[in-house]
């Protein structure tokens, strides 16, 4: 086996001069060497002896051990955690204290002294469909799912009354602040239910005015600026969401029409569970490396209520499980900490309880975070976080550039197309981010559409969501690629490798940036920048 290493790592060695020098070379040896690396890469067929002791983080070797077939392991046994519980790990429920478990038993059994981290949340689960419906002038029933939904962490209750609008400006191109301002609600009528349009400010912040004014429930309508603002959105309040009134979100076109009608008295009932929950966040960290300079593998570990959540998340949570279990002996240079994060789902409250608990000094020692958040959608995109702006034009801290460079690195050795993936805070790379932490990872989409051009580039069909199963009962063993499954997961282990011997990169690009280390970014983080976000976790937060 010796001799094979060194024989590929010369192979390796040769490759990345071609690919240096392609501009004068021309590209066929790099394709041929592409081919030889996209082989040897994913090769399931290995003895079983071959990656059972690794001594050392290899980024040539890592990937080659990096087995689907190994990931799809870990994922049928949360498969099997989710049938065994009404088919969901939704955290605060038994699935998600039995994912803990496997994930803690798994890494215990290898040696890992594995920390279980606990937080509260709001846990939030629809036992039931809403329903909304008109007392006066008329008799109306509302359409559950395509006219109105709730918003994710509303209040239960059943409320009727009289409806108000709140300060609306309708019409295409409107800038709507309806219900952003105390002064929204001057001469509302208590008891009776506001309706209020989308726009400005959060949904959590016009509810919670509502509620202030004597509201006993509010109905939030899509605002109609533009025809991508008309519809339902799967929305949230947010996780400290303390309104006490149940909210609606619906289409603006019923907005539209509600306005209009005089005289007009609505029914709502939410039939909803939310409560606080403890659960756990799992840490573990590798026997070596340097304690000052931590490399952080995190993915969230929660399925929504709806489903299991194997390709969201299971499918990063048994990435980094698996590279955990790999480099379970392998003296790195740096440390490796990883981290299944709970409640992601509840609005990324696991990893930003933990971000927001590390003393200055333990957040500084975190060189860089890395996020795998859905590697194996069934119609994937092949994304990397867009940590230097060149795709969507907001950077990523310090770091992030040179990290984003290293996943590009990989696509570019194996001869795979890639794209920027957007830092929209839709996962639990958020916090690090406003704490000023480099970051990368990884995404193959969700419920946005394939494009034609997509299609050409990474197969599957255009037209189509990347995930169809996204947020739904069909998100099992089945809702994966893997093909992508391979691809991501000896990505991390690519770049897990290299990190685990040398942060330079990151380093420099740290050492170039206007603060100049991460220790003096930490001492900032009450006055950290705030970004304009529309998403703090999978749903729209504004």
């Amino acid at each position: 086996m010796q001799s094979k290493i060194l024989q590929v790592a010369g192979v390796l060695l040769t490759g990345s001069l071609l690919l240096s020098t392609q501009a004068m070379a021309g590209g066929s040896h790099q394709q041929r060497f592409s081919t030889f690396i996209d082989k040897y890469w994913s090769d399931n067929d290995l003895p079983p002896w071959q990656c059972r002791f690794i001594p050392m983080a290899s980024p040539l070797f890592l990937p080659h051990c990096m087995q689907a077939d190994n990931v799809t392991y870990h994922l049928q046994q949360l498969q099997n955690i989710a049938d065994a519980n009404d088919g969901t790990r939704a955290a605060g429920l038994p699935g998600y204290s039995s994912s803990v478990s496997y994930i803690t038993d798994t890494l215990s059994a290898v040696g890992y002294d594995v920390t279980l981290s606990p937080f509260d949340f709001n846990a939030f689960y629809e036992n039931a469909d809403g329903a909304l419906s008109s007392l006066a002038p008329e008799a109306i029933e509302y359409v559950w799912d395509e006219d109105f939904g709730y918003l994710s962490q509303t209040e239960p209750g059943d409320v009727s009354g009289p409806v108000v609008a709140v300060d609306l400006e309708l019409g295409e191109g409107n800038a709507s602040t309806s219900g952003c301002e105390t002064e929204d609600f001057e001469g509302f009528e208590p008891g009776a239910i506001a309706l209020v349009q989308r726009g400005s400010c959060t949904f959590q912040q016009k509810a919670e005015n509502a509620a202030a004014a004597g509201a006993i429930g509010a109905i939030i309508f899509n605002q109609g600026d533009s025809d991508d603002r008309t519809g339902l959105i799967s929305a949230t309040l947010g996780a400290d969401y303390s309104g006490g009134i149940p909210v609606f979100f619906a289409t603006y076109d019923n907005g539209v029409t509600w306005s209009e009608t005089e005289d007009l008295e609505l029914r709502m009932v939410a039939d909803v569970l939310r409560e606080m929950r403890s659960v756990n966040n799992v840490i573990a960290e590798s026997r070596w490396g340097n304690d000052e300079n931590v490399v952080m593998l995190g993915a969230h570990l929660d399925s929504v209520f709806e489903g299991p959540g194997i390709n969201d998340n299971g499918s990063g949570s048994a990435g980094i499980l698996e590279m955990a279990l790999l480099l379970k002996n392998a003296r790195t240079k740096n440390k490796i900490r990883y981290a299944w994060w709970g409640a992601e789902e509840a609005g990324l409250v696991g990893s930003t309880q933990y971000v927001l608990g590390l003393e200055p000094e333990e957040l500084a020692k975190i060189k860089v975070y890395l996020n795998f958040d859905m590697i194996g959608s069934p119609n994937a995109y092949y994304g990397i976080y867009d940590g230097d702006g060149s795709t969507f034009e907001l950077e990523g801290p310090p770091g992030s550039a040179a990290t984003e460079a290293l996943f590009e690195q990989y696509f570019d050795i194996r001869g795979l197309p890639f794209e920027g993936s957007e830092i929209s805070f839709r996962s639990d790379y958020a916090q690090f981010f406003e704490e000023g932490i480099a970051f990368g990872g990884l995404f193959t989409g969700a419920e946005e559409i394939k494009t034609d051009e997509q299609a050409v580039r990474y197969g599957g069909e255009a037209g189509l969501a990347f995930d169809a199963c996204y947020h739904r009962f069909c998100d099992d063993i089945t809702n994966l690629d893997q093909r992508a499954l391979e691809i991501n997961a000896d990505a991390i282990a690519y770049v897990t490798a290299v990190l685990a011997n040398s942060t330079s990169a990151i380093d420099e690009e740290i050492d170039d940036s206007e603060l100049p280390d991460l220790n003096a970014q930490s001492l900032m983080r009450k006055s950290s920048v705030s970004y304009d976000k529309s998403h703090w976790g999978k749903y729209w937060i504004k």
